[in-house]
C-alpha cells in the first residue's frame, strides 16, 4: 500500500470515530435536556398542589373544629416539600425529595377523610372546588411522574447501550434516578363509617 493511501484510511477511521462519539455525545445531551425538562414539569404540578394547601387548610379552619393535630401535619409536610432542593442525580436528594412528597400525600389524603365527618365542609362549594382542583393537580402529579419515568428509561437505557455506555462513561454522564412509588402506597387506607 502506498503511504498516501494509508494516510487516508487512518484519516478516515478518525474522522468516522470522531462522528460516531461526537453523534452519541449530542443523542446524550438531548436526552439529558428532556429528562430535565421533564422533572421540571413533575415539580411544576408539585408546586401547583403545594400552592392549594393554604387555601384548604384555610377553608377547613373556618369551618369546623377540626383536628388540630392533622392540620398541622399538612403545614409541615407542605413546608417540608416546598423548602427541599434536589439534584435528580443525587440518588439520597432524590429519596428525600420523593419522601417529603409522599409525606405531604398522606397528610391531605388523612385530611380529606376527616373532612368527610363535617356535613357542612362538606357542603361548602369554596372547599368543593379546593377538593376537584387538589384531586386534579394528583392526577396530574402522576400522569406527569410516568411521563418523566418513561424519558428516564429511555435514557437511562441509551446510558447502558454499547457503544454509547463507554463514551457516556468517558464524558461523565450519570443514570437518571426513577420516581418510584410511595412507601405504604400499595396499602389502602382504611374508611371508617
Amino acid at each position: 500500500m502506498k503511504k498516501g493511501t494509508l494516510w487516508g484510511i487512518v484519516i478516515a477511521v478518525i474522522l468516522i470515530g470522531i462522528s460516531v462519539i461526537a453523534g452519541q455525545y449530542n443523542s446524550l445531551v438531548k436526552l439529558e435536556e428532556t429528562v430535565k425538562s421533564q422533572r421540571g414539569q413533575v415539580e411544576s404540578v408539585y408546586q401547583r398542589r403545594a400552592d392549594l394547601i393554604p387555601n384548604i387548610v384555610a377553608t377547613v379552619k373556618g369551618e369546623a373544629a377540626f383536628e388540630q393535630e392533622t392540620l398541622r401535619q399538612v403545614v409541615e409536610a407542605r413546608a417540608s416539600a416546598t423548602q427541599m432542593k434536589i439534584d435528580a442525580n443525587n440518588a439520597q436528594d432524590f429519596a428525600k425529595f420523593q419522601a417529603a412528597q409522599g409525606e405531604l400525600s398522606q397528610a391531605l389524603g388523612r385530611l380529606m377523610m376527616l373532612t368527610e365527618n363535617y356535613p357542612s365542609l362538606k357542603a361548602n362549594q369554596a372547599f368543593s372546588d379546593l377538593r376537584v382542583q387538589l384531586e386534579g393537580s394528583e392526577n396530574r402529579i402522576a400522569v406527569e411522574r410516568m411521563n418523566y419515568n418513561k424519558v428516564v428509561g429511555k435514557y437511562n437505557i441509551k446510558l447502558r447501550s454499547f457503544p454509547t455506555n463507554l463514551i457516556a462513561k468517558w464524558l461523565g454522564f450519570e443514570r437518571a434516578n426513577l420516581f418510584e412509588a410511595t412507601t405504604g402506597s400499595e396499602v389502602a387506607p382504611v374508611v371508617a363509617f
